[in-house]
């Protein structure tokens, strides 16, 4: 209990607490009239409470008296630091005194409570162009704009914040579409005989020139090529041989497993403050654990030079190696009583590859239309692109080595060209695409 609310009599609290959370929905509902003398009796009870501070503060800032503001704000938001509106006032109180950095800081505590929060998400984007970040903004002004479902219309007062997030997004996008024509002439230059429309294709998609169908990846998009669930394994005569080396490879695991738990990574790390609901189970948990070999094209020396039989089973494995993302090569280790959630992979120029090592009924895997079961030494392909999941409803740990591959429906030239264009984006964005599969 914070030091106001101790210091208020028996019942004075939680009394207080109702009387503003009534009022907040009565003025959300545009009947502020009627929220009025709520606020009035909030304030003759307890007028040092945070909340009724928040309230006297929207009032000073109304007002023009910003500076008394912030004074109220800093002191609501030291005594309740989980209240989403105080974090908001504070937000645009520095703000509108210029202290941008710090303005910033709020707005991003105010994320990590409710990343969801459509207008902080929009303060956070214009914050981020205010201090020189445009390609910053234009992401989180992508985000916010895709947590709008289609069937709902927003707050009329969002209407011309939502129109500069489009603009800005667009704005970013022809800029962005300049640097990665730049960067890639020379590469262009080198296949000028080579057909390349599905590559032009890809990029006119990753600007929002152009809609997806069909296949959804997170982050990138190739036209054209096929949209198959499960391929089929003659297309990855390579497979042979590593399916020939399961057993070596599951003793291998099992030595590493008999370590413990600690061994492992969470497969999920994302950071707070992401919109990713999806993943709160999961997120830094074990329950989904891994242990890597390559990660996003990063070598784990340690774990390597652990596993010499899976990694010599790998030699003829055709990575797909984008720098900063791939190749890929773990194991996977889902947890009794454990499930994935429905999810699609970033993109579809890679296929993903299972070889299942150890399998106890009750595990069970979908993409797409089709579910089919793991056998322990089968492996198998598949195009993480297309909505997927994964369960294990048994009492026992599922563990799989995870491989990433080339798409065969790629040239060479389009795979020159996708790694040049993957390493641009990531050089603009100061970040590389992390690249997520079961």
């Amino acid at each position: 209990m914070m030091a106001e609310s101790a210091a208020c009599a028996p019942g004075v609290d939680s009394r207080v607490r109702a009387l503003i959370g009534q009022a907040r929905q009565l003025r959300e509902r545009g009947r502020p009239h009627e929220a009025e003398p709520l606020l009035r009796q909030a304030e003759r009870e307890a007028p040092r409470h945070p909340l009724v501070l928040n309230e006297f503060a929207a009032r000073l800032f109304a007002k023009g008296n910003v500076g008394a503001s912030l004074t109220l704000l800093e002191q609501a938001a030291r005594a309740e630091p989980d209240d989403a509106e105080i974090l908001h006032n504070l937000m645009r109180a520095l703000e509108a005194l210029g202290r941008h950095d710090e303005a910033l800081a709020a707005c991003e505590r105010l994320l990590v409570l409710n990343p969801r929060h459509l207008p902080g998400l929009l303060a956070k984007a214009a914050l981020q162009e205010t201090l020189g970040r445009p390609r910053d903004a234009a992401i989180t002004y992508r985000t916010a704009l895709q947590l709008i479902p289609p069937a709902i219309s927003p707050p009329p007062s969002l209407a011309p914040a939502l129109e500069h997030a489009r603009r800005a997004i667009e704005d970013n996008n022809r800029a962005l579409e300049s640097y990665i024509g730049e960067g890639l002439a020379h590469i262009r230059a080198r296949f000028a005989d080579e057909p390349l429309s599905r590559f032009d294709q890809c990029v006119d998609t990753l600007l929002q020139k152009r809609r997806i169908f069909r296949q959804q990846p997170t982050f990138l998009y190739f036209p054209e090529l096929p949209a198959i669930e499960f391929y089929d394994r003659r297309l990855f005569p390579w497979l042979d041989g590593l399916e020939a080396a399961a057993d070596d490879i599951r003793r291998e695991l099992v030595a590493v497993l008999s370590d413990g738990a600690g061994v492992l990574d969470p497969y999920v790390a994302d950071p707070n403050g992401m919109p990713m609901e999806q993943w709160r189970e999961l997120n830094n948990s074990r329950r989904w654990g891994v242990y890597a070999l390559w990660r996003e094209g990063r070598p784990y020396a340690e774990h390597i030079a652990r596993c010499p039989r899976t990694v010599e089973a790998l030699e003829d494995w055709p990575r797909w190696d984008i720098p900063g993302n791939g190749p890929t090569a773990l194991f996977s280790i889902l947890d009794a009583k454990t499930r994935i959630p429905p999810h699609t992979g970033p993109v579809n120029t890679r296929l993903v590859v299972h070889l299942p090592l150890i399998v106890p009924p009750g595990c069970g895997f979908r993409v797409g239309g089709q579910e089919r079961q793991w056998q322990p030494g089968k492996a198998f392909v598949f195009d993480d692109s297309i909505n997927h999941e994964a369960w294990n409803d048994s009492d026992l740990p599922r563990a799989i080595l995870i491989l990433d591959t080339w798409s065969p429906y790629l040239s060479d030239a389009e795979r020159a060209l996708t790694r040049a264009l993957t390493e641009r984006i990531g050089e603009w964005y100061g970040t590389m695409s992390n690249s997520r599969g079961i």
